[in-house]
């Protein structure tokens, strides 16, 4: 299949001003060149052209966002200065097995400053001594060669990178959910502050209940030493009278004697 239909075919009813990834392997080039991919595709970040017969990115257009490009298994020999011109942003470059033989084709990529992994697998310039040495010296921004660091560390794959930083968005989002540590310490104190409350003004209208009931029963019983010492001088009055009235009674038996 043409890389012109192939590309129509994947766009489908996709306008190409939408389309952040495009995988092309296995179609057939024209001439060796790109056919079809144009300056449209502005959002594009992944291009994959493996296995297409390329011998030449002359015709590769301004991807300014473009991020991840595979190019393994075409004729590529030369002209690499046009990746640092039209995707200035490439953080990952496949160039595994194409036709690149020394360091001179290499170091046009010194201009790609975000580069970090670059793939050279399969190519004749990995048969030259001090091959990785040699690479990481001509391009000092680049972390990965081959899939391995300086220290022979296995580059991490691009899933595991994306899943680590789709937890680390999971976890800011739990952090803001739950909300500043301490918080619900202080909602816990104020409650525990309004249930004291709650006990003391109880026991504060039990003590004036009781207090109350005391008053009352005081009362009752001053009232009734009231009664009573009226009582008393009631009779106290009473006797006096009596006497009065026989007093008189005894001096007349007295006169009449």
């Amino acid at each position: 299949m043409e890389m012109k239909k192939r590309i129509n075919l994947e766009l489908r009813n996709q306008a190409p001003e939408e389309v952040t990834e495009l995988v092309l392997d296995n179609c057939r080039s024209s001439n060796g060149e790109i056919e079809g991919l144009n300056d449209s595709f502005k959002e594009l970040e992944f291009l994959s052209m493996a296995n297409v017969q390329l011998t030449s990115l002359a015709k590769l257009p301004t991807l300014s966002k473009l991020r991840k490009l595979e190019l393994s298994d075409n004729i590529i020999s030369g002209g690499l200065e046009v990746l640092a011109e039209r995707c200035p942003n490439l953080t990952y470059l496949n160039l595994s097995g194409n036709k690149i033989k020394d360091l001179g084709t290499v170091e046009a990529l010194q201009n790609l400053k975000n580069l970090k992994s670059l793939d050279l697998f399969s190519c004749e310039i990995t048969n030259l001594e001090d091959y990785r040495d040699s690479i990481f010296d001509l391009l000092q921004q680049i972390t990965y060669l081959d899939g391995f660091d300086q220290e022979d560390n296995e580059a991490p794959d691009s899933e595991d990178e994306d899943d680590e930083e789709g937890d680390e968005d999971d976890n800011d989002e739990d952090e803001d959910e739950a909300g500043p540590p301490g918080e619900y310490e202080e909602e816990d104190d104020e409650d525990d502050g309004g249930s004291d409350l709650g006990e003391g003004e109880e026991e504060e209208e039990e003590v004036g209940l009781s207090y109350l009931m005391k008053e009352e029963i005081q009362d009752e019983d001053d009232d009734d030493d009231y009664v009573e010492e009226g009582g008393d001088e009631e009779e106290e009055e009473g006797i006096r009278g009596e006497k009065r009235k026989r007093d008189p009674e005894d001096e007349g038996e007295e006169e009449d004697d």
